[in-house]
């Protein structure tokens, strides 16, 4: 295959969450690994499942993979990533610096941006230093979804720039005046980046519209930053075995009308196209047959006629949210679940009921707008923009802070406000601005994946300091970001997965996560369920005697659960045609 046969020491897999870049990637290590290769497969998403796809425990560091002679994989962990920054940063200091010098450096390496930084760090090395990629002939990245992947892969040239222009002060990567082989690395980093023989980016989508618009967007914005060496893996191509059972009638039209739109810029890169496969790829001897296939369902253990009584509609689920006047609805899960398309059909449906609702995404990948289309005067939609966010808040910062400062003062100002980091802080505080609209109305809130809405999460107390630092007063709707997400009264949480094992799987950790924070979700809702149709053909009847446990698996962890059947249309089924009838019904 000319994806293994042509690979370039570095592969990047991007693409929209739940496309299956992990498995793609996992397959292509192991594929290059039984080739005699020595191997390295690294997942840069905070919230990575490459454990469970690999079925072996993973950490910072890399392990070798028993199974596959020559392979060696590794997550990269935020937060192990910026203690070990930090203690590298402040360690070298303590005892020759005062104590108020080094209590400052650590105040600046206490935000949630130190953590993008050192986790970016991590990946630097791999790319920029020689040192840390000997031993292996290749590096494959598994990474986040592409919004934050493209925020990853801008960050060479961002932190680069930054360092460049640094003066010597204080910032939240530590002492500028320190950091040349930072400066040396990012600059190495970059070059391999940009560089055809040495990296290929690997875009993997679905045949959806949805996955493959965001393929094209990311194709484009990766060009623009000189990443040009691209390939497109096709994931999930199925064809109707059964001309009898409808489902699979409709599930191929929509495949089929997918690639007919196929956008040109995608159609000219080079393409692998990998069928649906009957069963979950999980382990290495069912990732070996991805691409050597054929892969073969048979017959599960499972139980298919599982209760699903035990889950009420999204019907009754509406219901509940009408109950209340106001307050915050936040769609949470994995990448490729549904959020988007379910946040808005719930804005749909309130606003349709007479409501007051406000629409709006904490992911850079989503486009809301994109999906309910244009002309809307029932809700109020909007998607938090970084750019615009971050231009208004350092303006902010320099009429506040800057006007009590001298020339000089203000200088070292605008020079803290360069950091990518400025960009970080101007984000979150739109987000505590649109969690406080719910006071007064509805506001339902598409998160991006998982590891960064909690990596969001996390962040109010960082950000509340940070934002000290700098301004003078911290705004009230931060100071009350989480009183009112920790509030059930004022914020539902509605964690959406689909019945398979690693979207089950990364919702209960995140509901974990949720509740040692003090947050507790309001339901799950099971997205695309086959279990309720009737199906004939071979695919998805594996496929769906599959789900029987992970529906169970989230009966048995949610407070309330909420099934979703496969429907072709989602957001017309679920909101628009519902909206119509609603609004007719309300008129009368």
């Amino acid at each position: 295959m000319d994806l293994i046969a042509q690979a370039t020491r570095n592969l990047f897999f991007t693409g929209k969450g739940g496309v299956g870049k992990t498995t793609v990637a996992a397959a292509t290590a192991i594929a290059m690994a039984d080739m005699g290769r020595r191997i390295l497969l690294v997942s840069t998403d905070p919230a990575s499942n490459l454990d469970e796809v690999l079925g072996v425990p993973l950490s910072d560091t890399p392990a070798a993979i028993d199974d596959v002679p020559g392979l060696f994989a590794m997550n990269i962990d935020p937060e192990a990533a910026a203690a070990a920054y930090r203690e590298r940063v402040v360690g070298p200091h303590r005892g020759v610096l005062p104590a108020e010098a080094i209590a400052s450096i650590e105040e600046q390496l206490s935000g949630a941006c130190t953590m993008e930084i050192a986790a970016f760090d991590e990946f630097a090395k791999l790319l920029g230093s020689q040192a840390d990629r000997a031993g292996f002939d290749h590096i494959v990245f598994d990474t986040a979804p592409t919004g934050h992947t493209l925020r990853l892969l801008e960050l060479p040239a961002a932190w680069s720039d930054f360092l460049e222009t640094g003066a010597g002060s204080v910032s939240c990567l530590g002492p500028l005046s320190g950091l040349d082989d930072q400066k040396e690395l990012y600059a190495n980093t970059r070059r391999a980046l940009a560089d055809q023989q040495l990296t290929t980016i690997v875009v993997v989508s679905r045949p959806d519209e949805g996955a493959l618009s965001e393929a094209e967007r990311t194709s484009g914005e990766l060009a623009a930053l000189g990443v040009t060496n691209q390939r497109l893996v096709l994931n999930g191509l199925y064809t109707a075995s059964d001309a009898n059972d409808p489902l699979a009638r409709s599930f191929a039209a929509r495949c089929r009308d997918s690639l007919a739109a196929l956008p040109a810029s995608l159609a000219a890169l080079p393409r692998t196209e990998i069928p649906l496969a009957p069963v979950n790829m999980l382990g290495t001897a069912t990732l070996r047959r991805l691409f050597s296939g054929p892969i073969r369902g048979g017959a599960t253990g499972d139980d298919i006629g599982i209760v699903t009584t035990a889950c009420a509609s999204f019907e009754d689920l509406i219901g509940k949210l009408e109950a209340r006047k106001q307050g915050v609805i936040m769609t949470m899960g994995k990448g490729g679940v549904g959020k988007t398309t379910l946040a808005a059909a719930v804005a749909l449906r309130l606003s349709a009921s007479g409501r007051r609702v406000y629409l709006t995404t904490t992911d850079p990948a989503a486009h809301i707008s994109q999906i309910l289309g244009t002309g809307r005067k029932d809700l109020i939609v909007s998607r938090i923009d970084p750019a615009a966010e971050t231009k208004a808040y350092a303006a902010e910062v320099m009429a506040t802070a800057g006007a009590a400062v001298d020339e000089q003062g203000r200088a070292l100002l605008a020079e803290d406000l360069r950091s990518p980091c400025t960009e970080e802080i101007a984000v979150f505080r739109a987000f505590a601005r649109v969690v406080a609209r719910g006071a007064d109305g509805f506001v339902v809130i598409d998160t991006a994946p998982t590891g960064h809405t909690l990596l969001l999460l996390d962040a109010a107390e960082a950000y509340h300091r940070q934002v000290s630092h700098i301004m003078s007063a911290v705004p009230e709707e931060v100071k009350s970001l989480l009183p009112r997400l920790r509030d059930p009264d004022f914020t539902r949480i509605l964690l959406v997965t689909l019945p398979e094992a690693t979207p089950v799987h990364e919702a209960a950790a995140l509901q974990r996560d949720l509740e040692r924070a003090g947050i507790q979700p309001f339901g799950w809702i099971i997205n695309q369920s086959l279990t309720p149709h009737k199906v004939s053909d071979p695919v998805l009847a594996s496929r769906q005697g599959r789900e029987g446990r992970y529906i169970g698996e989230a009966i048995t962890l949610a407070r309330s659960c909420y099934l979703i059947p496969w429907l072709a249309e989602p957001l017309q089924s679920l909101g628009e045609n519902t909206s119509r009838k609603e609004s007719e019904r309300h008129a009368k």
